[in-house]
């Protein structure tokens, strides 16, 4: 990855300085970095395979590459990652930017978590975080970074992302796709909770077409993006989930995102001219 320096080059220098301390099966590894003049390169292991945003955002499911085995293992081992990311390292690591784009996979289609321009290292004994402008990518940046009436910024952040992530790979399409077949599918996560709700409240899994891969996935990635970080599971939690039987999985309240519940009045106002500011708009 080579790039021209822009401003002061803290993306640069904060992912040299955080992925150099991870050794980890599931986060990808820096093997080397280069600072010339304006210009820095990083270089990372190869990953033969790129990233998992082409692998499950698929018209079909019936076309999609990976089975629905492979799915669940790649959702646990990125689980894994990010709860060493957390938990494993000597300061904790948020990485503020999980989304199918950085997750990525090598020869034999092991996913490791990549691109560590937004993360920030925090104590491990200190639950919370402090930073002066949001960050992240729009359609999987948790409330609490676009207003702290939502809660405080802690590790429920990257737990809020990792759901919506579940979200669009048990969908297989994003989460808020507005060329859906019909309007109430526009947005998978409310879609598919009314779904679950009827199946659950029926006790007829059968009711619609929706297999216990799916289910799971939903069910967790539902947990996890609650609008309140203390209603999130931690990502220790998040990977005994997903080793459970889907038949022991409570379906967890709706999020207040996924429902007509009226939310907490938000008044956002970002400066795009700041430097410290790190909002990405998804390409759809």
């Amino acid at each position: 990855m080579l790039g021209k320096l822009m401003g002061d080059g803290e993306d640069f220098i904060n992912e040299v300085s955080t992925i150099g301390r991870i050794h980890h099966v599931h986060v990808v590894q820096l093997v080397g970095f280069c600072a010339e003049g304006s210009y820095r390169a990083l270089v990372y292991e190869y990953m033969a395979n790129g990233s998992l945003d082409k692998y499950i955002f698929s018209s079909n499911k019936e076309n999609r590459i990976l089975n629905m085995d492979k799915l669940l293992e790649i959702a646990l081992s990125v689980a894994k990652g990010l709860h060493y990311l957390h938990q494993g390292c000597n300061m904790g690591i948020l990485h503020f930017d999980i989304k199918p784009h950085n997750i990525l996979l090598d020869h034999k289609l092991t996913p490791k978590i990549s691109d560590f321009g937004l993360a920030k290292l925090h104590p491990k004994d200190h639950s919370l975080v402090f930073m002066s402008a949001a960050r992240g990518t729009i359609g999987y940046i948790a409330p609490e970074l676009i207003s702290r009436s939502f809660g405080t910024i802690s590790h429920k952040s990257d737990v809020y992302s990792f759901g919506m992530l579940l979200m669009d790979m048990a969908g297989g399409r994003r989460h808020n796709d507005l060329k859906a077949e019909n309007s109430s599918q526009v947005y998978y996560p409310s879609w598919i909770y009314d779904k679950l709700n009827v199946m659950e409240m029926s006790k007829n899994f059968d009711i619609f077409e929706i297999d216990d891969f799916e289910r799971k996935l939903c069910k967790v990635g539902l947990s996890c993006i609650q609008t309140r970080p203390m209603d999130r599971p931690s990502m220790t939690n998040v990977v005994e989930m997903l080793q459970a039987d889907v038949d022991s999985l409570q379906l967890p309240p709706k999020p207040f995102f996924s429902s007509s519940d009226p939310v907490p009045s938000i008044n956002i106002s970002m400066d795009y001219s700041k430097s410290e500011l790190s909002i990405i708009l998804e390409n759809k």
